[in-house]
């Protein structure tokens, strides 16, 4: 397996990549591969990372800034991860998300959030944070993964894309 930054060739993989993985989530509204197209039309995203075998995509992690209301810069949002079906359980996702929080470490950024499965995104460190909020999403599924002793705290914004429909 092979994990690098998407070239311009690998968009429409990653469309049917994620609209795969997506497809039977039961916390989906099928929208995530329109949120990534959302971003990357806005020039918001920040990371594509593919994971290829043989060639072929078979997964893809998004990262995009998002803003924190008492001014904390630097934080970015994780997702969508996707992997296909076929591949999932395999460590794909894991390798993926691990690769770009080292990367993203290392570029000094603040930290990370993301909506998610605390048993899944807990091996990654993230923890929810009293300090964080997302409005509309159950605190226990908004996580936080801060790099250093960064006490961020209010409310957080996704970039607009997440809101995409189509």
């Amino acid at each position: 397996m092979i994990i690098r930054n998407e070239i311009e060739s690998d968009i429409e993989a990653i469309s049917a990549v994620t609209k795969a993985a997506f497809a039977n989530h039961p916390h989906s509204n099928q929208t995530e591969q329109f949120i990534i197209i959302a971003l990357r039309a806005d020039n918001a995203l920040t990371v594509s990372l593919v994971a290829e075998i043989e060639g072929k995509v078979i997964g893809h992690v998004a990262f995009s800034p998002v803003s924190i209301s008492d001014g904390t810069h630097n934080w970015y949002g994780l997702g969508p991860v996707s992997v296909l079906p076929e591949h999932q359980k395999q460590g794909i996702g894991k390798a993926l998300i691990n690769k770009r929080l080292s990367l993203l470490k290392k570029s000094g950024a603040k930290g990370c959030v993301l909506v998610g499965e605390p048993k899944y995104y807990e091996r990654f460190g993230f923890r929810n944070s009293s300090g964080l909020i997302l409005e509309g999403v159950p605190q226990e599924y908004f996580l936080a993964l801060p790099f250093d002793n960064d006490k961020a705290q209010g409310a957080v914004v996704f970039h607009h894309a997440f809101s995409a429909k189509e």
